[in-house]
């Protein structure tokens, strides 16, 4: 079973995060279980401060190093994940690597994630060199907090567990597996405001809608994400 632990200051907003699509399947299933931890419990300050005036000045705040080193030793504890490789603390940030669907298939291979959300101007960047294992980031862009990429995380993980999307070929013909986008699809009506489902794929002929979808996934990939293309050739 996958274990996902979360670090944060807003516990609440996960609060229904289990109860929705087909991310839910993992859950009801035992697939995974999700802990919520707030950072408050683990600070030493008595007014349960988390962040401080950055070193240096500065605009904002920084979250402190103390509670969130505190947090993952007691997690990793209660765990006791045995081999480095089963288990990842990730820090979800700007700095951090892009999430791609390779790193979705390899955090799903993994016993347990400790996902450690931000919040403020930023981090102490001791956190990155005695807490974090990888930092991650979803995008090139700033949120106000690592709450909402940590649900990108855990809906992109767990609906690649077994037994959580019906069927595993809908997961080995999506978008950006093999460094491909998928190709254009179409259901009923077959002609809506003039516009009509390709002829090929009504014919039947299996053969040829497979070429079709392949060489149709190969032009958007060119033309929507030349990078992804370039890997692909």
């Amino acid at each position: 079973m996958l274990t996902i632990d979360i670090i944060t200051i807003f516990p609440k907003i996960f609060e229904n995060v289990v109860e929705f699509g087909v991310i839910k399947e993992a859950f009801n299933n035992n697939l995974c279980r999700l802990n919520i931890y707030n950072l408050r419990d683990f600070t030493l300050d008595k007014h349960k401060k988390v962040d401080d005036r950055p070193y240096g000045g500065g605009p904002g705040m920084i979250m402190n190093v103390q509670p969130i080193y505190d947090a993952a030793t007691f997690i990793k504890s209660k765990n006791r994940v045995a081999g480095k490789e089963g288990q990842k603390v990730l820090l979800l940030s700007p700095k951090g690597g892009r999430l791609t669907q390779a790193k979705l298939r390899y955090l799903s291979g993994l016993k347990n994630i400790i996902i450690i959300c931000g919040r403020y101007e930023g981090i102490d960047e001791r956190v990155t060199e005695l807490v974090a294992d990888e930092e991650l980031s979803i995008g090139d862009y700033v949120l106000t907090g690592g709450e909402i990429p940590a649900m990108v995380v855990i809906d992109g993980v767990l609906r690649l567990l077994p037994g959580v999307v019906g069927k595993s070929e809908s997961l080995e013909c999506e978008s950006f597996e093999n460094n491909l986008l998928d190709h254009p699809q179409y259901t009923r009506p077959p002609i809506f405001k003039g516009l009509k489902v390709p002829d090929v794929l009504l014919s039947g002929n299996h053969v040829n809608i497979e070429k079709w979808r392949k060489k149709k996934s190969l032009d958007l990939t060119k033309e929507k994400k030349p990078d992804l293309f370039d890997k692909k050739i």
